[in-house]
């Protein structure tokens, strides 16, 4: 026999009782924002139940339309991950793989994010669900951002060009950081994001912290 307290008053149980067991990745939490009330998610046996401030519901998993996988980084955070699902109703719902705390902190959640979609994938899987898996953005948008990476980049090494002509060391040095730090962080954005399909088993790696 166990014997423990509440509110001052004995209470026994049975050595041999069992804890309820929490799957991994069963339940998964986040604020989207200081302001309005966080969000919920857990994976049930009848299906994802969500709760985004004042609305719920619970979404089978076999109905489940589509899963969008992407890359989406911000000023406060450089390592953020989401998933955008939708279901046949039209509904959708996003989940992020950050957290704000206060105003200067929105905190990484990698672990727990990963082991909520991957269960989640898994799930569905069981279910039999022909849901759409989608990794990256959407073909238009990333066009649109390659082309604009291009012009960038023609941009910047016709000034570089003219540095050179010109013989300005600190202009030189100058572009030749920004365009190294721009490559690496807006390179890195459309390469974890390039448009591809996925399977249940076989999650996108880039697109899952």
């Amino acid at each position: 026999m166990v014997c423990y307290l509440i509110e001052g008053n004995p209470v026994t149980e049975p050595a041999n009782a069992t804890p309820e067991v929490i799957e991994p990745g069963r339940r998964y939490a986040y604020r989207a924002s200081l302001i309005g009330g966080g969000r919920s998610f857990e994976l049930t046996d009848d299906g994802l139940a969500w709760k985004v401030g004042a609305k719920s519901g619970l979404w089978r998993y076999d109905k489940i339309a589509s899963v969008r996988l992407s890359y989406r980084p911000v000023s406060m955070q450089s390592r953020r991950f989401r998933a955008d699902i939708s279901y046949d109703s039209g509904e959708r719902i996003s989940i992020l793989s950050t957290s704000w705390q206060t105003v200067a902190l929105m905190a990484p959640q990698d672990a727990d994010y990963r082991a909520f979609i991957t269960a989640l994938h898994r799930r569905m899987q069981e279910a039999g669900s022909r849901a759409a898996l989608i990794g990256g953005l959407k073909p238009l948008v990333y066009n649109i951002g390659l082309v604009v990476l291009a012009v960038l980049g023609v941009a910047m090494a016709g000034l570089l060009a003219r540095a050179v002509a010109t013989g300005e060391i600190a202009g030189i040095i100058f572009i030749a950081g920004f365009a190294a730090l721009f490559g690496w962080q807006i390179g890195g954005f459309i390469r974890r994001n390039t448009p591809r399909n996925y399977t249940f088993d076989q999650l996108p790696k880039e697109l899952v912290p």
